[in-house]
């Protein structure tokens, strides 16, 4: 029986990234092939890539909805004026979020925050959340979000500095196209055009899915016994093409290579046999541990993942727990950068 305890590692500090590599492909890329470990770089990807596989990639668009607004409150002794952040972290309909607010203490059921000319309603108060309907809807809101908000940061990187204007370029990848992120799908940042390119050039396709990463990607395993963990929900989407594109690949004896456990978690979901997938959307709450039988997914191109969480245990799912000690112990000593803005990895089962 595995337990949170066999995901633990001891991480310096120091390795973990603040700021991504520039160029994006001048990350460092670690491949895990044929029982043997590479460094190597992620601007040479297609030499560990073959002709006719299949790379799949989240088009998820991130968010920047971390907001900052002040709620006024009429009381005995005047008005009361509260300074308010909330960073959105659940699209409920095309005007409500749910959201992390801080201080909560400050909110009730019914109050209202001016984030700037955006105005929220307090509609309730959830597991220590609140639901905030807003002023605008749809693409409006978006909108609204793109010119008040900032990047909602992971919280490794937040704690240590504000975000800037850097980060709505560098926290987005270059084909980001569906709005409803509110987390990053970060092994796809290391992508530039010139490097997807490169990669056409050399025989490598592409497909894209979408799968909205929500800020319970960040959220700890808080079960001694993994398989006790209640995993959050995410709205995906995998289309006909994508879907057909996946199919042509495996029965061509390409390889399915997700761009990310966001895209190796869709796939999955909507996989409807060995070797087989439809088109599929809906919210998908899959939790990958070892023992997992995957169906569709041949290699995943991965960053360093944090001690203890979901996404280390899908690593071990893949390409088992041993050898996920062994990539991370080597990581780890010679000094690649983890996390969101990190270096990244090549796991090849």
């Amino acid at each position: 029986m595995l337990t949170l305890s066999d995901f633990d590692f001891d991480l310096p500090e120091e390795l973990i990234a603040l700021r991504p590599a520039v160029p994006r492909s001048a990350s460092r890329l670690l491949v895990s092939d044929s029982g043997a470990l590479h460094d190597s770089t992620v601007a040479a990807l297609d030499r560990w890539l073959r002709e006719g596989d299949l790379l799949v990639f989240n088009n998820t668009k991130v968010i920047p909805s971390r907001l900052f607004g002040t709620r006024t409150r009429a009381t005995t002794h005047g008005a009361g004026v509260s300074k308010i952040e909330a960073t959105m972290v659940e699209r409920l309909s095309s005007d409500t979020w749910r959201a992390l607010a801080r201080p909560m203490k400050r909110l009730a059921v019914g109050d209202v925050v001016m984030f700037g000319d955006l105005r929220a309603e307090v509609l309730a108060k959830v597991d220590g959340q609140v639901d905030l309907r807003f002023s605008a809807s749809g693409a409006a809101l978006d909108e609204s979000f793109l010119r008040l908000g900032q990047m909602p940061l992971p919280p490794y990187i937040a704690s240590k500095r504000p975000a800037d204007a850097r980060d709505m370029v560098d926290y987005q990848t270059v084909f980001a196209k569906e709005p409803g992120a509110v987390a990053a799908p970060t092994a796809s940042l290391h992508f530039d055009e010139a490097l997807l390119a490169g990669l056409a050039e050399a025989g490598v396709k592409r497909t894209d899915v979408t799968l909205h990463v929500g800020a319970g990607t960040f959220l700890p395993v808080k079960t001694e016994v993994i398989a006790e963990h209640k995993m959050h929900s995410e709205w995906g989407a995998v289309s006909e093409g994508a879907a057909a594109e996946i199919t042509r690949t495996l029965a061509r004896g390409g390889r399915v290579i997700p761009v990310g456990t966001t895209a190796l978690r869709i796939i999955e979901t909507a996989a409807t046999g060995q070797g087989k997938i439809g088109a599929w959307s809906g919210d998908t709450d899959i939790f990958i541990t070892p023992g997992y039988d995957f169906k569709v997914t041949s290699a995943l191109m991965t960053n360093f993942h944090l001690p203890k969480s979901t996404l280390l245990m899908l690593v071990a799912a893949l390409i088992g727990l041993d050898r996920t000690r062994d990539i991370y112990k080597h990581a780890i000593t010679h000094k690649y950068r983890f996390f969101s803005y990190g270096d990244s990895s090549l796991l090849i089962p």
